[in-house]
C-alpha cells in the first residue's frame, strides 16, 4: 500500500484552498484489470485549475489506481493512487 507523505498532503491542501475552481474530466480507460477482490485502472484525465481569471493551469495526465474490495461489506476502497503525468 502506498501512502502520501504529510508534506505532499499539506501542499495539495494548499493548492485546493487557493483555487477559485477545479474542473476534472476523466478520459478513456487505458488499462483495466480486475478480479473479485483487486482491481487496477489506468485512466487519462484533463484538469483545469483556476486560481483567478488570468491564472489558469491546464494539465493533461494519467492516473494509475489500485482498488481492493472488502468481501464482507462489498465496498471497494482505493489502496494506491499513482499520478503518471508528465508536467
Amino acid at each position: 500500500m502506498s501512502w502520501a507523505r504529510d508534506e505532499d498532503m499539506i501542499t495539495t491542501n494548499g493548492l485546493f484552498q487557493n483555487t477559485e475552481r477545479l474542473d476534472l474530466i476523466w478520459n478513456n480507460i487505458i488499462l483495466s484489470t480486475q478480479d473479485s477482490i483487486f482491481a487496477n485502472v489506468v485512466r487519462g484525465f484533463n484538469l483545469n485549475i483556476t486560481f483567478n481569471p488570468t491564472d489558469v493551469v491546464r494539465v493533461d495526465g494519467r492516473v494509475n489506481v489500485s482498488l481492493r474490495r472488502n468481501p464482507e461489506t462489498n465496498v471497494w476502497r482505493m489502496t494506491r493512487w499513482l499520478d503518471e503525468s508528465n508536467f
